[in-house]
């Protein structure tokens, strides 16, 4: 079943493409990919990015929140960096180019979401408690990408490198992922110190 990729904001796309045309911020960045790339470089499949945070105090629900876009730069053959932007006050802005061990594992994990037979609206999601990035794919194609938690049928596939213990790219219902992430994001109780 196809995904339903959103349409980033026509802003973040415009600073990725000014960011590309620039030759100072290709040289500047940290990124031997993309500075050594040839030919056209494309940004492509235009992920929000969301930041899964636990509220306080045990227990808490969890949230998460928009904080940028994701664009995958591509080169003559392949994927060879992201650039990523963020939302500021005066709207959204490029933030880096940025390449890794991540960048393949997306695709791996968008390759496999493809092959499902539900349709599933992409997106990231990061767990910076676990240093933990997966492959939302939220059930509802028509959201905005913007909003929301995983819904409890949700899936969530963790790119690698995944935290101990946690499957990279083994989907998981978010309602069954998220006791685990839970108790690995509530810090442990403080110990009473003796008399």
């Amino acid at each position: 079943m196809p995904l339903h990729v959103p349409l980033a904001p026509a802003p973040a796309l415009r600073s990725v493409l000014s960011a590309l045309g620039s030759p100072s911020a290709v040289r500047e960045a940290r990124t031997p990919s993309l500075k050594a790339a040839q030919g056209p470089l494309t940004p492509e499949l235009p992920l929000p990015v969301h930041v899964l945070e636990q509220t306080a105090g045990r227990g808490g629900a969890p949230r998460s929140r928009l904080t940028g876009w994701r664009f995958p730069i591509r080169g003559s053959e392949r994927v060879v960096a992201a650039g990523e932007t963020v939302q500021t006050a005066d709207g959204w802005a490029f933030s880096h180019f940025c390449e890794g061990p991540y960048l393949v594992s997306t695709e791996r994990a968008l390759r496999q979401a493809e092959a499902l037979p539900t349709p599933y609206q992409p997106r990231l999601l990061s767990v910076p408690g676990l240093y933990m990035l997966t492959l939302w794919l939220h059930g509802d194609i028509a959201a905005d990408p913007a909003s929301g938690l995983p819904g409890p049928g949700d899936l969530l596939v963790p790119l690698a490198p995944a935290p101990p213990g946690i499957a990279a790219h083994r989907p998981h219902r978010f309602a069954e992922l998220m006791p685990v992430l839970t108790l690995r994001l509530t810090p442990a109780p403080l110990l009473k110190t003796p008399a």
